[in-house]
């Protein structure tokens, strides 16, 4: 394999050309997007969260107010964000159910109860054109499937008895897929549902190929390879027959869609393992591109590979947004992508030719044995947004002496910058991290005006690699240490150095009232504020679930749906369909394919996310990117002072924009949420703040705006508890219960 050849890199120009002709010359059967609905996660299917607003200005968004909240209904968190179609709002609550509401007074009109395992995230609306057929669309327990958004019942003629399941139709054996599905809701286009998926990021993880469903029938009509097959294109920046085991690849965040030319676009993830690549030597594409396909088929028309050969988790989170620029004079429209480690990419929309140079810079090459990271990685010119390393000059000004004396010697030893290969030799400080740039939900635009919004946090990750221990089936004096050392790295924080609790629940006894299997799902999948640690291996999850208390070998027998739960109000369904309750269960592939060639020995290493705190602050930040000429036009830090900058060393920093979103108005405002329960409304132009307010509860989820008689609402979803590193503002006087909360400009008396 030619290192050096970097033509696969990007379409060739022939090919190109012919894609312009093509596009060119269809006559789009889909209208524009409309700006005017929020029926769409991210408000329609360019997930550019723009909204035509114009009863709420820049000169009366000082008055908004709190108009009504719906309260969720129990103590779990909510991620889900509200769309809204007419005058219904859908919502998620009360035990994980569906609810259509009132959108104007809050009132239920039918609950379908009792879906655990459903997309935390958002559903899908869609509609026929006579819209005699009007239907929610999700994944439940690897499954989708289909709701009458009229009548909250499930539509059991949809797929195979009403459900499709997912783990099909991805050339490996369903039995070994315990994860699959997405925790966002996919992108309507036209009759297709386009669904990425989550399956996880270790050893044999199942592929993420991108699929489209038929609305109607659940049909697959076509799935796009991200890891490709033998005779596809990019199949030879693999080893022979990667695509038997390797998985990931994966977009498990926002897919946009160019509805007028029918293009959807794909933020691709990283391929498995994130930081440890000997079986998968190559520049490994699909893995962390920017691929557009034709969105009725399927088919490839262009792609840009922003991170050669990943080792560092560097997957494409945030939705590409699609904006009109106006570049040396001439209009061109086109699609930009932010990454985790603070670069923008923009592109031509058409054709994927860079709006900027990107040039290929030579990066240090990794001391790990059978490891080949790749020599080079693309650098566009344009302005980074996030720091790239941990210096002694940059550590975190609130640190005790001794903490800084500590860090100052672990500095001496490790190894910090850009691209620095994990290794087992050191330590190395990743700047920005796992969880650091932009993430999911932390972009958006004013397509018109070739401004692109990011939000992005400064959180290094500090990465260590070990060797892959084979099963155990005791619990030794070694697995206890280790077991010992996951905890206090990744649990303590939330649950306390004695497991009673804190800002996570108590864990004491765990295991005596909890199955391993909902455990794992729990530990890999995340939850709540908790985000997964899908790099785990199993014998440490068994051996952390008997830690606490369980018996990895007790079965759970239960149907795949959980127990119901009395719910008062309109209870029209419970449970969705019945599906087979082996969907979250079988044997999860564990070895390499028979006659494949794999290193001998593999390593992993956890997030690395013990040190948020770790840099100078600010950090969380929202900025304005003015694509029109490549500049940062404004920034501004959000969310709420840490109680570690107040000298609490016990607290961490804030994590203030994953799980964030925004909503921008035609109006020229920016509605952001932040750590702490902090809603802002930013000016577009300079980025001051013209209004602010903090919810009584944490918001965890991407807002929405509606219209309803003429005027224009917020919603905020205020479902999670604050962290403790913040203020429990849910404890003050006057404080309302975690729900989702309506904002709008009260009407005169």
């Amino acid at each position: 394999m030619q290192k050096k050849d970097l033509s696969r890199f990007l379409i060739p120009l022939s090919v190109t050309m012919f894609i312009l002709v093509l596009v060119g010359c269809q006559s789009p059967e889909v209208q524009s997007t409309d700006h005017k609905t929020w029926s769409h996660y991210g408000g329609s299917p360019d997930q550019s969260k723009f909204f035509e607003s114009p009863s709420i200005t820049k000169e009366n968004v000082g008055q908004l107010e709190m108009l009504w909240s719906y309260p969720s209904g129990d103590d779990r968190f909510y991620f889900f964000s509200p769309i809204i179609v007419d005058s219904t709002m859908f919502v998620l609550g009360k035990n994980s159910s569906l609810i259509a509401i009132n959108a104007l007074t809050g009132e239920e009109l039918w609950i379908h109860a009792n879906l655990p395992g459903i997309t935390r995230r958002g559903i899908n609306y869609w509609e026929s054109k006579d819209k005699s057929d009007q239907r929610l669309l999700f994944t439940l327990n690897n499954s989708i499937q289909a709701i009458d958004a009229r009548t909250g019942k499930s539509i059991e003629n949809f797929g195979n008895n009403g459900y499709v399941d997912l783990r099909e139709g991805l050339d490996r054996d369903p039995t070994s897929i315990t994860r699959i599905q997405s925790m966002m809701p996919g992108v309507i286009y036209d009759n297709l549902l386009i669904l990425g998926s989550a399956p996880g990021e270790g050893y044999f993880s199942p592929p993420g190929h991108v699929r489209a469903y038929n609305v109607v029938t659940g049909k697959m009509e076509w799935i796009f390879h991200t890891i490709p097959h033998p005779g596809e294109y990019g199949y030879e920046t693999w080893p022979k027959d990667a695509y038997k085991y390797v998985g990931g690849a994966n977009v498990w965040s926002e897919i946009s869609v160019d509805e007028e030319r029918g293009i959807a676009y794909l933020p691709i993830g990283s391929p498995t393992y994130d930081y440890y690549g000997a079986d998968r030597l190559g520049s490994n594409l699909f893995a962390n591109s920017l691929v557009a396909v034709d969105a009725k088929t399927g088919e490839r028309l262009w792609h840009y590979q922003t991170v050669h050969h990943d080792l560092w988790d560097y997957d494409l989170s945030p939705a590409p947004q699609l904006l009109t620029v106006n570049k040396d004079g001439k209009k061109i429209d086109a699609v930009s992508i932010a990454t985790k480690h603070g670069f923008v990419f923009v592109f031509d929309r058409v054709s994927g030719e860079p709006l900027f140079p990107i040039e290929e810079k030579p990066f240090p090459k990794s001391e790990m044995p059978g490891e080949e990271s790749w020599p080079t990685q693309p650098i566009t010119s344009l302005p980074s947004f996030t720091r790239h390393e941990v210096t002694k000059e940059n550590l975190n000004p609130y640190f005790s002496d001794s903490l800084r004396q500590d860090w100052l010697k672990r500095l001496d030893s490790a190894k910090t910058g850009l691209y620095v290969p994990p290794s087992d030799k050191y330590e190395t400080l990743m700047m920005p991290g796992a969880l650091g740039g932009a993430n999911y939900g932390n972009t958006a635009a004013d397509p018109d005006n070739g401004i692109m919004y990011i939000m992005t946090q400064e959180y290094a990750s500090t990465y260590r690699l070990n060797k892959v221990e084979p099963p155990k089936n005791e619990l030794t004096n070694n697995d206890v240490d280790k077991v010992k050392s996951l905890y206090g790295s990744s649990c303590i924080a939330c649950h306390g150095p004695n497991m009673e609790g804190g800002a996570g629940p108590s864990l004491k006894n765990l295991g005596h009232h909890m199955f391993y299997e909902d455990f794992r799902n729990i530990v890999i999948n995340g939850k709540g504020v908790m985000p997964g640690l899908v790099h785990v291996d199993e014998a440490s999850l068994k051996a952390l679930f008997q830690f606490l208390g369980g018996d990895p070998e007790r079965r759970n027998f239960r149907r795949g749906q959980g127990e119901e739960v009395p719910i008062e109000g309109p209870v029209v369904a419970s449970g969705g369909v019945d599906i087979p309750p082996d969907t979250q269960r079988g044997a999860p592939m564990q070895e390499y394919p028979e006659g494949t060639d794999h290193p001998e020995v593999r390593y992993t290493t956890d997030y690395g996310l013990d040190w948020p705190g770790l840099i100078d602050p600010p950090w969380s930040s929202i900025l304005a990117y003015d694509l029109n000429n490549g500049t940062i036009k404004w920034r501004r830090p959000i969310g709420v002072d840490s109680l570690y900058a107040k000298g609490d060393e016990t607290k961490g920093a804030p994590n203030g924009t994953q799980r964030k979103g925004m909503v921008i108005t035609s109006t020229g405002i920016v509605f952001a949420t932040a750590k702490g329960g902090k809603v802002y409304a930013f000016d577009s132009e300079d980025g001051s703040v013209l209004w602010e307010t903090t919810l009584s509860n944490e918001t965890n989820a991407q807002p929405s705006m509606f219209t309803l008689n003429g005027k224009e609402y917020l919603v905020i979803n205020a479902t999670s508890n604050f962290r403790s590193d913040s203020y429990d503002h849910s404890k003050k006087s006057g404080a309302i219960s975690k729900g989702y909360v309506v904002y709008g400009i009260p009407d005169k008396k």
